[in-house]
């Protein structure tokens, strides 16, 4: 009577784990590339608007640092495909422009943001065309102290209360010297500002129509008009309110090429 024997089958279960350590290594590396991808085409895109930012503020002679762009949203590739962007965001640091007559008026840092920012995949893979930002809005803070030496009447502070910018003044009357209040109408036209005192208030002032008139007088001479030096990406003044620490104006543009340094 003869035996058989079966043959010995190899388990299979030691190459399993090793195709499975295999598989996961090789989506690691994948996720790695696609990650340090994603940076560098990100960084890149950053880095070309920064460029033209730059370029667009020394156009319109006025000086600044060097702007630090950061484009929203992640994957950024993802963005690259659909040839739409969450938002781009712009910080210029120490910008300084011409105001006219010789001044010049700085803020510490403009910020702006780019939304609705659209760049064909062709435009990104050719360097042609045109990166567009449906809408942009910037902000920026001039000092009170910059005012101050606009308005060029001595003794003058500049505050905010309530809301309100409120200028006061030593005034000299009667051989006395009295502090005059006053609160501020701001006004946007053009892309300037208009300042206008009004709502005069003079502690232990007489009650002479003389008086009054000249300090009527005084205030109106207060008066000035701002003129922001020429933003980029064709930002213009719409609005301004006053802060603790100064006059902050907002800006705004449409349909702003990005990656052009001729505006």
């Amino acid at each position: 009577m003869s035996e058989v024997y079966g043959a010995r089958v190899r388990p299979r279960r030691r190459w399993g784990r090793r195709f499975l350590i295999f598989l996961l290594v090789l989506l690691v590396l994948v996720a790695v590339a696609l990650v340090v991808g994603d940076r560098y085409a990100r960084s890149y895109a950053e880095r070309t608007i920064s460029d033209r930012v730059a370029e667009q503020i020394a156009n319109q002679k006025a000086t600044s640092e060097k702007p630090q762009v950061t484009v929203e949203g992640f994957p950024f590739l993802t963005q690259v495909a659909a040839g739409r962007y969450d938002a781009i965001h712009i910080e210029v640091p120490g910008f300084s422009g011409p105001a006219g007559n010789g001044r010049t008026i700085s803020t510490k840092l403009l910020d702006v943001r780019a939304t609705d920012v659209r760049a064909p995949l062709e435009t990104i893979r050719t360097g042609t065309g045109e990166i567009t930002a449906g809408a942009v809005t910037g902000t920026g803070l001039i000092e009170y102290a910059q005012l101050v030496e606009l308005v060029g009447q001595q003794g003058l502070e500049l505050s905010e209360k309530d809301g309100k910018l409120i200028g006061k003044a030593p005034v000299q009357a009667l051989g006395q010297t009295f502090t005059v209040r006053a609160a501020a109408a701001l006004t946007v036209k053009s892309g300037v500002v208009q300042v206008r005192f009004s709502e005069v208030q003079t502690d232990g002032l007489p009650n002479n129509s003389v008086i009054r008139g000249l300090i009527n007088t005084y205030v109106q001479r207060l008066a000035f008009d701002l003129r922001v030096p020429p933003l980029p990406l064709k930002l213009a003044v719409e609005k301004v309110q006053p802060l603790a620490d100064g006059l902050e104006f907002t800006a705004g543009a449409r349909d702003v090429p990005l990656n052009s340094s001729g505006l």
